[in-house]
């Protein structure tokens, strides 16, 4: 699928109205240090240094939403109680949601307190009472859904099994799907998907559809029969399966099965991953986008939300600089450098360092891989400079470059040491090391300090200049010389 149609989906999206109802809870991050064991038990003492709260279940659903610009009527059920107080005053912090919480007495707000120390998690602690809501509530709920459903795009169930998604909240749900001609797409937990009726959508995870119909997930072969064996029992028009790393894989009304792989990204934290991943496909159905154009969008949220930490959200920017930068369908040969400026930023967020080095690589070398291999192993991201055509003529000479700007991107686009190319016309790359603010900057052997271009901008941030040593008989000119004379 073109990743143009894909960025233009998320614009017409823009601003649609989304309803989304089901459990909302809050999510309380607990951060510390850990460096000794208790001497009282085998278990590790954590310093608290800080701690964070935020919407957790269906309101991280609106909160992703939101933040892909999208407009969102989040409808849930709180506790009468501090947390469901606190609660309501987050979401009341987001932009562009509009909650309706429904206090219910006797009842508390479901808490998830994570206890995290440097990257890991190590303990998660529930405080929740799982029971469905009376028929007094159901009734204030459906109301609510046919209040706000009038105008809106599309309504999400956000199905965590804390009791708020009962039979009669779906058949509200699905009737204003109806009386308003909009469709409505399940995140489901259980094993009985037939309760969520002909949704137009349902979205289990991979454990959650082989829990379902006791059939694996694991291959794509394994995914394809649990698929049409579900579409076989299901009302749902159309079942998209999340595979975690693997992708996605997803069957429609005329029984063809589809599989779409994600593209390997370090993973951080998961938590909220497949919040995301519903609200992407959400944006690119609002869009007016296929199922298949959808579940790309979702690729790419999701590949975004596991590089941060806590239940994150991805903004409609990190999207678009995602696809920008080919993370789905094969990728791409070069980005422009306003989206290799917005994915420093998004990379920094995630904790990780940019490196950056740069060069003609006319023919790639031995000697070219080595800087390249080399300056990956000292940095979470590298970005390689790539002279223009025009550049090249400048520094090498009328006969050079031997491969034009685009061929020499995409061998340096398909390197696994590389994760960015950005082409630049000036001789130096000087603007571009302004722009980009490199933790590090590597460069091979035949440069000193002193002669390395950028090196004042990266030392005076605190970063890192690294020089490569050369291998000897390894250069583009040498490689030139051998092939005219006939020698390999």
């Amino acid at each position: 699928m073109a990743r143009a149609s894909l960025i233009d989906l998320i614009d017409t999206a823009a601003g649609r109205k989304i309803v989304c109802i089901g459990d909302v809870m809050l999510d309380r991050f607990v951060y510390g240090e850990v460096s000794r064991i208790s001497p009282e038990a085998p278990v590790p003492i954590m310093r608290r240094t800080r701690e964070a709260s935020m919407p957790g279940g269906a309101g991280n659903v609106a909160r992703n939403l939101a933040s892909l610009g999208l407009y969102t009527a989040l409808i849930g059920v709180v506790g009468d109680d501090a947390e469901g107080r606190e609660l309501a005053a987050l979401m009341g912090q987001v932009q562009n949601v509009e909650a309706d919480l429904i206090a219910m007495r006797g009842r508390p707000t479901t808490l998830k307190t994570r206890f995290v120390a440097g990257s890991q998690q190590l303990l998660r602690v529930d405080a929740e009472e799982i029971a469905n809501i009376g028929p007094d509530i159901e009734v204030k709920l459906a109301g609510a859904i046919h209040q706000v459903a009038a105008d809106a795009a599309l309504i999400i169930l956000s199905d965590y099994a804390k009791g708020a998604m009962t039979d009669a909240v779906i058949k509200a749900a699905l009737d204003a799907g109806e009386a308003f001609g909009i469709p409505v797409i399940a995140d489901p937990k259980g094993r009985d998907f037939r309760r969520y009726g002909a949704v137009d959508l349902i979205k289990p995870n991979g454990y959650e559809l082989a829990h379902a119909f006791g059939m694996p997930t694991e291959t794509d072969r394994d995914a394809a029969a649990a698929l049409v064996a579900a579409a076989k029992t299901l009302p749902a028009k159309a079942i998209v399966v999340t595979r975690a790393a693997k992708g996605m894989s997803f069957i429609t009304q005329d029984g063809e099965v589809t599989h779409r792989a994600g593209k390997a990204r370090e993973v951080y934290d998961v938590s909220g991953a497949g919040d995301t991943s519903i609200a992407a496909l959400a944006l690119g159905l609002a869009g007016g986008g296929t199922l298949s154009q959808a579940v790309d969008l979702a690729i790419a949220a999701s590949g975004i939300a596991v590089g941060k930490s806590g239940t994150a959200t991805v903004s409609a920017a990190e999207l678009k600089g995602a696809l920008e930068m080919g993370l789905v369908n094969g990728g791409v040969s070069h980005i422009p450098l306003e989206t290799a400026v917005s994915q420093v930023a998004t990379w920094r967020d995630a904790g990780l360092t940019v490196g950056f080095t740069n060069g003609c690589f006319d023919i790639l070398h031995p000697g070219h891989l080595k800087v390249l291999e080399e300056a990956k192993s000292r940095c979470g991201r590298l970005i390689v400079g790539l002279n223009s055509d025009a550049s090249v003529k400048r520094l090498k000479g009328p006969t050079r470059p031997v491969n034009d700007a685009e061929s020499r991107a995409r061998v340096l686009s398909g390197l696994s040491a590389v994760d960015a190319v950005v082409v630049f016309d000036e001789d130096t790359p000087a603007g571009l090391i302004e722009a980009l603010q490199p933790d590090l900057l590597v460069k091979g052997g035949d440069y000193t300090l002193e002669t390395i271009v950028g090196a004042d901008i990266v030392l005076a941030r605190g970063g890192t200049v690294h020089i490569v040593p050369t291998l000897d008989g390894q250069s583009t000119t040498a490689a030139i010389a051998r092939a005219n004379s006939g020698k390999t």
